[in-house]
This record gives structure tokens, C-alpha cells and sequence, in this order.
């Protein structure tokens, strides 16, 4: 009887521990998927010497947004600027 009890509580531990595998990897999955996605991405833009900002661009994907957040920084006189990604925006 104990290790009737035993073994039930066993399998309920490993699909417990499988159900949350399971939706960890979705979660990361998600956020693989947006990277790669054609849409808005917002970026925190990281500066040296001067503020930090904000920005979303538009892309193929997150780092084609990515070098174009860059290249308009740069081209606005701001080269120690370099944009972080932080997520695609729903849209």
C-alpha cells in the first residue's frame, strides 16, 4: 500500500515537473520568435557620455530595426549610441 502511494506520488511529481518545462519553453520560445519577426521593435537605447532613451523601429527583424535605430543615431551626431533590444511591439 506505501508504495502504491509512493509510486502515484512519483508520477505525479515527474508530469508536474513536465508541465512546467513545458511552458518555460514556451515562453522563450516567444521571445525567439519575436526577434526574427518582421514588425516594431522597441530598443532602450544605451549612450555614453549623453542621456539614454526609447526608440521603436521598424524591421525585418529585430536586428535590421536594430542598425537602423544606429545608423540614425549616428547620423543625428550621436555615435556612442548603441540601441539594446528590448521586444517586438505588438502592433
Amino acid at each position: 500500500m506505501i508504495a502504491k502511494r509512493v509510486l502515484v506520488a512519483a508520477v505525479a511529481g515527474v508530469l508536474f515537473a513536465a508541465a512546467g518545462v513545458a511552458a518555460a519553453g514556451n515562453f522563450s520560445s516567444d521571445r525567439q520568435v519575436d526577434f526574427f519577426a518582421t514588425g516594431t521593435h522597441q530598443f532602450y537605447v544605451w549612450c555614453s557620455g549623453t542621456n539614454d532613451y526609447v526608440a521603436t523601429a521598424d524591421g525585418n527583424n529585430a536586428e535590421d530595426a536594430q542598425q537602423k535605430l544606429y545608423t540614425a543615431a549616428k547620423a543625428a551626431g550621436k555615435p556612442a549610441c548603441w540601441p539594446v533590444w528590448q521586444g517586438r511591439v505588438a502592433g
